[in-house]
């Protein structure tokens, strides 16, 4: 009954970032992510450029600029100029996360990562699980 409940929870904290990320200005993904901790949405983001940035993701070429912050990192940025601690939060994201950003999330304090699509490279999931980060996928948002 309590993985049922959960999983109810994760497909709704998902959908709220599934929307969050539709603010994003990137053309090639919008990605979303929410942060929740004792059941409160602590934080949010979405990929796009840092503050003071004109709001375009893509180069000429249509390939995204260095400079873009993925979703999750904008998520876990926010938190650091509050009041707030990720310690033993839960993150929820659009896309699972890259290299660089598990290393964000593991050294933030985020227990667990629940995602709903893959990233082109698993190295950020098996990083996160060989921390001891709990990782779920989970695929259909839209079902109970």
């Amino acid at each position: 009954m309590k993985d049922k409940k959960l999983n109810k929870y994760d497909k709704a904290y998902l959908r709220i970032a599934r929307e969050w990320g539709q603010l994003s200005y990137c053309v090639r993904k919008k990605v979303g992510a929410i942060i929740v901790k004792d059941r409160m949405i602590i934080s949010d983001g979405y990929n796009g450029t840092p503050s003071g940035f004109e709001n375009c993701c893509e180069d000429d070429e249509g390939l995204t600029k260095w400079y873009v912050l993925h979703a999750e990192a904008n998520a876990i940025l926010k938190v650091a100029r509050s009041t707030q601690s990720c310690e033993g939060a839960t993150l929820y994201i659009t896309m699972s996360p890259c290299k660089d950003c598990s290393k964000l999330i593991h050294q933030s304090g985020i227990k667990r990562v629940v995602y709903q699509s893959s990233y082109k490279d698993n190295s950020g999931i098996d990083f996160l699980m060989r921390a001891g980060v709990e990782v779920v996928h989970v695929e259909d948002l839209d079902t109970e």
